[in-house]
């Protein structure tokens, strides 16, 4: 009886810690995940309904940090063998956004669940990024980020993360301190692949004085791998040439990004 009685209790226990396991614990585990680069600061609740404050940090030991506007909110609930997760933010967020997690041994599947019509998911200053540190705090971007998505798969097994989908990001009225132009233009990024091979990045321009284009690719086990340029158009050479400077390394009228 008392080995019972001791089983029900430890039972008992697990089961209270699980339903009442605090905000911080999700938050502490967001930033190990991104090595301290992606906080939810002043979290409050639980694991499964709480909220906090969005934060973008250079890292460990950096001293640049961006927090969003408002709080996020979200929601976890059991979704048959996975769980979902619902999160809503009223300065970027349009609607909620639905996230299904499938828990493993050793591995992690995240899908993101489309929004309808294949609607925007969100709208971000990008402003936000100057908390990454280096470059960003010192080119000071403005504008906005928009991310959209027919939907996506991310995978993690034993550490290694694999991709398959299409996620595509907008960058739109960009600006910043270190260029007079009111505006250096619009790109898009586009990320695309499939579990079974790497998955491909591409930049591009849409319209601006400042023409950013390259590619790269992201295979599962290794990291992010981007080859692109940077150069001014006809006429805006002389004021964009402090920016092409700081964006990479400087090759006559080009600026050469590396990134892996």
């Amino acid at each position: 009886m008392k080995r019972w009685a001791v089983a029900g209790a430890l039972i008992g226990i697990v089961a209270a810690l699980v339903a009442f396991a605090p905000a911080a614990w999700l938050a502490a585990a967001l930033a190990g995940a991104t090595d301290g680069r992606l906080l939810l600061a002043d979290a409050r609740g639980s694991v499964w309904s709480g909220s906090a404050v969005p934060v973008l940090t250079g890292g460990p030991g950096s001293r640049d940090a961006s927090r969003l506007p408002g709080r996020l909110h979200w929601t976890l609930a059991a979704d048959g063998s996975a769980l979902l997760l619902a999160a809503r933010h009223a300065c970027c967020i349009d609607g909620t956004l639905r996230l299904r997690l499938r828990p493993g041994w050793q591995r992690l599947r995240v899908e993101l669940l489309a929004a309808p019509g294949g609607a925007p998911l969100g709208h971000w200053p990008a402003s936000w990024l100057a908390g990454l540190g280096t470059p960003w705090n010192t080119l000071q971007p403005s504008g906005t980020l928009q991310v959209a998505s027919p939907g996506l798969m991310l995978e993690s097994v034993q550490g290694r993360w694999r991709f398959d989908g299409r996620l595509e990001l907008l960058l739109q009225g960009m600006a910043s301190r270190v260029s007079t132009l009111d505006t250096l233009g619009d790109y898009r990024l586009v990320l695309a692949g499939e579990a079974d091979g790497p998955a491909t990045l591409r930049l591009d321009t849409q319209r601006g004085a400042l023409i950013l284009s390259g590619s790269g690719q992201w295979a599962a086990g290794t990291p992010l791998r981007f080859q692109g340029e940077a150069r001014a158009a006809p006429g805006a050479e002389a004021v964009l040439s402090n920016l092409l400077n700081i964006i990479g390394r400087r090759q006559g009228e080009r600026s050469l990004i590396t990134i892996g």
